[in-house]
């Protein structure tokens, strides 16, 4: 019975000195984390989306903190976000543009062969080379994108992926995973924008897409700004003259140029006289 005794009494000085041994070593050896770490990704939304170019929130907040990254980055959490981190850092955030992701494309072409694979647009490029469709640069359809977009913001209707630019945050992962690359980010408050990636020539266009630029220079002819231009055969706007004045919408025969949110009043506007 003393033996049992003697046992348990040793195991226990044993393992109190081990307690202690260890409780100092955690002491000592701790590695001690910036305060201003937990408060920097409080500030952020959680979306852990990579639209800042780092693998999540905790990545992005790491690197704000040890200067390898700028505040604003975080599409998601937008101006809210980079304010409240610039609070914590002690700085003056930036002011950051609101940016979303738009498709350009409006659909309506033809196909040149027939897809029953998988329902995934990666897969469908692999179907002649450059899918099935005869457009060779517009919206494959089959929802590569929706399929990552972690906020419900773009939906594939009639044949067409269409982005939601309330929900959109601007991560862009859909244009990631655009085996065609029509899905572009645009500022949120652009009034103009083109939904068309179409680069070939007008016959070919009339002739395998209802709605895909044909180059007719109307838009080009009716700016005032010379903000509008041609160029191998669609229309691009330059931002820096644009000053969202629609007549380019207005007299576009193909319905292709509107505002960012995909609204369709633009046409209210007056054509200039010739």
């Amino acid at each position: 019975m003393k033996e049992i005794l003697y046992a348990v009494l040793v195991l226990g000085i044993m393992g109190a000195v081990f307690g202690a041994v260890l409780a100092i070593a955690s002491k000592v050896f701790a590695v001690k984390t910036d305060e201003r770490l937990p408060k920097l990704v409080e500030a952020l939304p959680g979306a852990n989306c990579g639209g800042c170019g780092f693998a999540g929130c905790q990545a992005y907040a790491q690197a704000v903190l040890e200067g390898r990254a700028e505040i604003g980055l975080c599409v998601a959490g937008g101006q809210a976000s980079a304010d409240r981190m610039a609070a914590v850092m002690g700085v003056t955030a930036a002011k950051t543009e609101r940016v979303v992701a738009m498709v350009r494309c409006r659909g309506h072409h033809t196909a040149k062969a027939r897809y029953d694979g998988v329902h995934d647009c990666r897969s469908a490029m692999f179907v002649g080379g450059n899918g099935p469709s005869a457009c060779p640069s517009g919206c494959l359809g089959f929802g590569s994108c929706v399929s990552v977009c972690r906020f419900d913001a773009i939906h594939v209707v009639d044949g067409v992926a269409k982005v939601d630019p309330e929900k959109c945050t601007g991560c862009l992962q859909c244009a990631a995973v655009c085996p065609r690359k029509v899905i572009v980010p645009v500022s949120y408050d652009a009034d103009i924008v083109i939904a068309c990636s179409n680069h070939e020539r007008g016959a070919y266009t009339r002739r395998e897409c209802d709605m895909g630029c044909v180059g007719c220079h109307l838009c080009e002819k009716q700016c005032e700004f010379d903000a509008i231009h041609v160029v191998n055969n669609l229309a691009v706007i330059d931002y820096s003259k644009c000053v969202s004045c629609g007549r380019c919408a207005a007299v576009c025969p193909r319905k292709l140029i509107s505002d960012s949110n995909l609204r369709q009043d633009m046409d209210a506007v007056p054509a200039m006289p010739r």
